[in-house]
């Protein structure tokens, strides 16, 4: 008889909340963890470096006093203050977890977990003990870690990846970025309002490359504006670490250049943890760096689940909540639709932020839509005038044929938390008139979402 209903392995936003949601569907549940509840998420992702960005948003409304009526005279940075503050945050979120675990009566095995055929799963605790425990269903959560390339071996010290970028003892004064996706450009944000010399290098044309091309441009010039250095189409083809800093070789359409600095932080994407972890013995299926799974994140082998980074959709905490939730209820046999990966949003904290959904503009027309594009700028908002944060826009592109709300694309202050407007009435499959006649407080900045679909229709007032 198996020990349990559920084995979990993996405790991050994914395996954490498909445990509980397990419980709560009736399951006895059990989940693996090597090192602390919560993953990467919170404990060196998401959370931690909200906080450290938080704590740079505050010293320049700070350093900008002024610009608001008021007087700050010699304020200072306390940079291993505003690590711990970061820290406490992710040390209270874990807590958090510990709490959930405990509520719902989910057996938390400490070790690392490797599979077992038969449906049973291998758990090393740190003293070496090992103790297998089976279960009528595996659900593998494992997450990833960042990647690294030939050319930029981390060594933890000078080459470091996101996870030191979060703890270092010293703030360094120069620190070059590799890569311009969510990680590289919050990070750059972060170093650079605190001081430190901050160059991104990016191997794609255009930052944040993912993004609608105009969200880039704006970005890449308020980045600029701050005091960042930005080179796009770029490649860092050499460090040198022997010296006191680090040299690196940038590789540019004008040719090579070094640039020195203390810290090259790597942020050139993800590597999935698939390793070592008996998929091989067991023969389920990999490709890319991805375990392939069914429309509900069944392996090629029954019992045997995946969810999260290490599936091939979006590399997101909401995307791996979002997929856990789905298998189990999947599991416990009820009414479940597969997860529409084009209605994902992806968000990029720095100042301005970016939030965007759905398809961009240049994605649009290759699918061959007649488009209605309508862009509403922060400058004539009245909200975001008083707030003193006037940068950016709302960009939206609509199905001229049947209204259908195609993207949306924002940069600015608060962007991230006015996304779900478009990501709940794509979902409804609401129409651009629809969202037109929806009623926007006033003033907000969530209005420049109404009057940027106005602007599409012909009907703006605002500009």
């Amino acid at each position: 008889m198996a020990d349990f209903d559920v084995i979990v392995l993996g405790s991050g936003p994914g395996g954490y909340v498909t445990a509980i949601r397990s419980s709560q569907l009736g399951f006895k549940t059990a989940i693996i963890e090597k090192e602390s509840l919560g993953g990467v998420c919170l404990n060196w992702g998401c959370i931690p470096t909200k906080a450290l960005l938080k704590s740079a948003q505050v010293f320049e409304y700070l350093k900008h006093a002024e610009d608001y009526g008021l007087k700050a005279d010699n304020v200072e940075k306390d940079f291993d203050g505003v690590i711990k503050r970061s820290r406490n945050v992710a040390g209270d979120m874990n807590k958090g977890v510990k709490f959930l675990m405990k509520k719902n009566k989910i057996d938390v095995l400490k070790g690392f977990g490797t599979l077992k055929s038969g449906k049973k799963v291998s758990v090393k605790a740190e003293d070496g003990t090992e103790t297998e425990y089976a279960a009528d269903h595996i659900i593998i959560a494992t997450g990833a870690r960042s990647r690294e390339l030939p050319s930029l071996k981390q060594d933890g010290k000078k080459i470091i990846g996101y996870r030191e970028a979060m703890s270092l003892e010293k703030q360094p004064e120069k620190m070059i970025v590799v890569g311009s996706g969510a990680i590289g450009i919050e990070f750059a944000y972060f170093y650079n309002s605190m001081g430190t010399e901050v160059t991104v290098v990016e191997f794609l044309p255009n930052i944040v490359p993912v993004e609608d091309e105009e969200i880039s441009k704006q970005l890449e010039r308020s980045l600029k504006k701050a005091g960042i250095k930005i080179m796009t189409a770029s490649e860092v083809t050499e460090v040198n670490t022997s010296g006191d800093g680090v040299k690196a070789t940038v590789k540019t359409s004008k040719g090579e250049q070094v640039l020195e600095a203390d810290i090259v932080l790597s942020a050139v994407g993800i590597k999935s943890n698939i390793e070592n972890i008996g998929l091989e013995d067991l023969g389920i299926k990999t490709d890319k760096d991805k375990i392939l799974v069914d429309d509900f994140y069944q392996t090629n082998i029954p019992g045997y689940y995946a969810i999260g980074d290490i599936t091939p959709g979006q590399a997101l905490a909401h995307v791996a909540s979002a997929e856990g939730i789905l298998c189990i209820e999947k599991i416990a046999d009820m009414h479940v639709e597969p997860l529409d990966y084009g209605n994902i949003p992806a968000c990029t904290y720095c100042i301005p932020e970016v939030a965007s959904v759905g398809l961009t503009e240049k994605q649009a027309e290759e699918k061959g839509f007649d488009i209605k594009v309508g862009k509403f700028p922060f400058s004539a908002s009245g909200k975001a005038k008083a707030a003193g944060t006037p940068d950016g826009f709302v960009k939206v592109i609509f199905d001229a044929k049947y209204g259908e709300w195609l993207g949306c694309h924002m940069i600015g202050t608060g962007v991230t938390d006015m996304i779900a407007e478009a990501v709940v009435a794509r979902k409804l499959e609401t129409t651009g008139h629809e969202v037109l006649k929806a009623v926007h407080p006033h003033p907000t900045m969530s209005e420049a979402v109404m009057e940027a679909v106005a602007a599409a229709y012909d009907e703006v007032i605002h500009i």
